[in-house]
């Protein structure tokens, strides 16, 4: 059987001015705990820092604190201009990372060139360029030939340089578009309601670490402090024993033997 929801009653012009002055006599949250709790009603979505980071590589905070930088830098007034400078602080880390990855491919050229193991040779410099000593040729530029050696190496056996130079031109690209949009959004600050920014603080990284037997690296395991050896507790010493006195007995050995300790006669007794 279907239940009839009744309809809701109209709210009468005197009930809503009455709760309108009443609401108006509010003062809002006063503690800085009220304060800070209400300043994230208006948040429409978490910025999780670690999902961004590459593992073993990069720093799980390194997002944070390039959306800090930024945000004190542009001063964001609403959830949308925050959002454009979450764009811009991602597109600042894909540079970052398009840096390190160029880096990288430096090195497997240079290491391309002086592995002597594979099946190309080591390729000295041309005896006429070098010279028979007559012309010094450093290190640094011997380095340079070996490092355009191994770059000549790898281009012709692939595309990973034709693919890194799109992945560094989308990377600037995605910051100067990110870099538009808040300033397009700046320009409309007067039609856009402002929003209460909740305080920039780094995310906790509380996920608890599994070893796995398929995880070669496994962080060192940390000494246990030793712990102290329990203290016996001071055993009483018993008193010495007391010699008693041994009894005496009369000269004239009339009288009975008595013991110190026994209580006296009577005079009038015999």
């Amino acid at each position: 059987m279907k239940q009839t929801t009744e309809p809701k009653r109209p709210v009468s012009p005197k009930v809503l001015a009455a709760n309108r002055a009443n609401a108006a006599l509010s003062t809002g949250p006063r503690t800085p705990e009220g304060k800070a709790a209400s300043a994230k009603n208006s948040r429409r979505h978490g910025f999780a820092a670690s999902s961004f980071a590459v593992v073993r590589l990069e720093d799980l905070q390194e997002v944070v604190h390039l959306k800090a930088d930024l945000a004190a830098a542009y001063q964001p007034v609403n959830s949308q201009e925050m959002f454009a400078l979450e764009r811009m602080a991602v597109a600042q880390q894909t540079i970052r990372r398009a840096a390190r990855l160029e880096a990288g491919l430096f090195t497997n050229c240079l290491n391309e060139a002086l592995n002597v193991a594979n099946d190309e040779p080591f390729l000295p410099m041309n005896q006429s360029l070098a010279g028979d000593g007559d012309i010094e040729v450093t290190r640094a530029q011997n380095r340079n030939f070996l490092l355009a050696e191994g770059f000549h190496r790898l281009t012709q056996r692939s595309n990973c340089w034709s693919l890194f130079l799109r992945y560094q031109a989308q990377a600037e690209r995605l910051y100067r578009r990110a870099v538009e949009e808040f300033n397009r959004l700046k320009a409309l600050r007067n039609e856009l309601p402002n929003e209460p920014v909740f305080d920039l603080e780094p995310e906790e990284n509380t996920t608890p670490y599994i070893q796995s037997a398929t995880n070669p690296f496994q962080p060192p395991a940390v000494p246990e402090p030793p712990v102290p050896a329990p203290v016996p507790a001071p055993q009483p010493t018993p008193d010495p024993p007391v010699a008693l006195p041994a009894p005496t007995r009369s000269p004239d050995r009339s009288t009975p033997l008595l013991h110190p300790f026994d209580p006296a006669p009577h005079p009038l007794t015999r």
